[in-house]
């Protein structure tokens, strides 16, 4: 395999010069350049796999040709060098997209290690174009054929063979755990651990000895030593669940892992190495914990490196159809039941109702149908009150406003996409629809799609 290229980029000869000696040594080849504008300039003219550079430079700093770099190639993971005085400029850096900093006095071991992560980013990104490589286990967990979901999925297909750290926002109940599954299981880590923990479950001292581990007699009930979850998770997936309840004490510590890959038993001095790919989850506006100061703004734009935001059941109500058969298939089944499908009227009740709780109160309202039901079909009054007493049209017939869309606009959809997900099966789609062949045909020539 060819020598990893990397660009060094400082004004200060002697600086540059040690480090080319250094990653010479390491197996990398090296180029030079003196300030930005020279280094744009050669991203322009080769290939580089990543680039190191200062950020204070007298002909264009390192923050402006980030900028740069990044709009002629931002797949170039770029990793700043700047001094502890000048930490803000970390910040900005990683808000422009810059894959990592390190303080000066840079640390070698620091150093290699930020190197190999960005080259694996680097590798992977370009396997990732390759045909065939791309997987597509993502559609298979976020049900949905809503033009949003759609979206996700895509999303989801494009950052899961990258090493990239993920956030996943969304309101509770949308599916947020669903999607780091998704993209563990379209990754290069698919058969490795997918280690799980609720930042919000947990005091903080128990969060702090859940996350690193902890010796024994490192605290009162500490009777043995424990590994951490992130000892746990080596060489797969760490989602963090609620990160914007995780205490500032802890995200000042959170940090340091992420930016040197290696934990701290509490109650220990020895490091422990771990290759992890974290993937967070929030229900809160993280920029807005930032602004009142919850949040670390350094810790944000490091979890933040790609966002992915979960769309709420009431923004894709054509899904509803598909993801209410399928919670009836598996609910069904495991309460032994036979059940075919919903009555017209209890499927109109779910598409009229807002699903405040989104797919999470869908599958429980769904699961107590079941349980209630005692036909083939799920009745109206099988469902929660809440869904029955959704609001209907009005006695003038006008149509009910679901966002944009009306309840008969988002009925056509879902019956549209499903007819062409069944290649036209009416059969096939009147049970993925939850509703009789009968009253599809019925909808069918409703709406002129028949």
């Amino acid at each position: 395999m060819p020598q990893p290229l990397i660009l060094i980029v400082d004004d200060d000869s002697p600086h540059r010069s040690m480090l080319r000696t250094v990653l010479r040594g390491w197996g990398y080849a090296v180029e030079e350049a003196e300030d930005g504008a020279a280094a744009v300039e050669q991203v322009k003219a080769r290939a580089f796999d990543a680039v190191l550079t200062d950020v204070r430079m007298a002909r264009l700093d390192g923050i402006a040709a980030l900028r740069e770099i990044r709009e002629w190639n931002p797949s170039i993971p770029v990793l700043i060098m700047t001094a502890w005085s000048s930490v803000q400029n970390a910040v900005d850096a990683l808000r422009l997209g810059a894959y990592d900093y390190l303080t000066k006095p840079l640390e070698l071991d620091e150093l290699k290690l930020a190197l190999e992560r960005a080259l694996d980013h680097t590798r992977l990104a370009r396997e990732s174009q390759e045909p065939g490589r791309a997987q597509s286990e993502a559609s298979s967990l976020l049900l949905g054929r809503s033009e949003a979901m759609r979206e996700l999925v895509e999303m989801v297909e494009t950052v899961a063979p990258t090493e990239a750290t993920v956030l996943v926002s969304g309101e509770s109940g949308t599916g947020k755990e669903l999607v780091a599954r998704a993209i563990q299981a379209a990754s290069t880590r698919r058969d490795k651990p997918f280690v799980t923990i609720n930042c919000a479950a947990l005091a903080e001292n128990l969060l702090e000895s859940e996350l690193f581990g902890h010796e024994k007699g490192a605290f009162t009930g500490a009777d043995r030593r424990r590994e951490g979850r992130f000892v746990q998770a080596h060489g797969g997936t760490l989602f963090l669940d609620e990160i914007g309840e995780m205490p500032l004490s802890l995200q000042a510590k959170l940090l340091r892992v992420l930016q040197q890959g290696e934990v701290q038993r509490v109650g220990c001095d020895e490091t422990i190495k771990v290759d992890v790919r974290v993937i967070a989850a929030t229900n809160r506006v993280l920029a807005d914990e930032v602004a009142a100061g919850r949040f670390r703004e350094d810790l944000f734009y490091r979890l933040n490196v790609i966002g992915l935001e979960v769309p709420p059941l009431r923004a894709r109500r054509e899904d509803i159809p598909l993801l209410a058969s399928t919670f009836l298939e598996r609910h069904a089944a495991a309460n032994r039941k036979t059940i075919k499908g919903f009555t017209p009227q209890a499927m109109d009740a779910m598409l009229r109702y807002g699903w405040p709780g989104n797919v999470r109160e869908l599958e429980n309202a769904v699961e107590r149908a079941v349980i209630l039901s005692g036909g083939e079909y799920v009745a109206e009054r099988a469902l929660p009150l809440a869904v029955q007493n959704a609001p209907v049209p009005d006695a003038d017939g006008e149509e009910l406003a679901l966002g944009s869309m009306s309840l008969e606009d988002v009925e056509r959809k879902a019956i549209e996409a499903t007819l062409r997900e069944t290649e036209d099966n009416k059969s096939e789609a009147a049970r993925r629809l939850g509703i009789t062949r009968a009253t599809l045909h019925s909808k069918l020539k409703k709406y002129g799609l028949d």
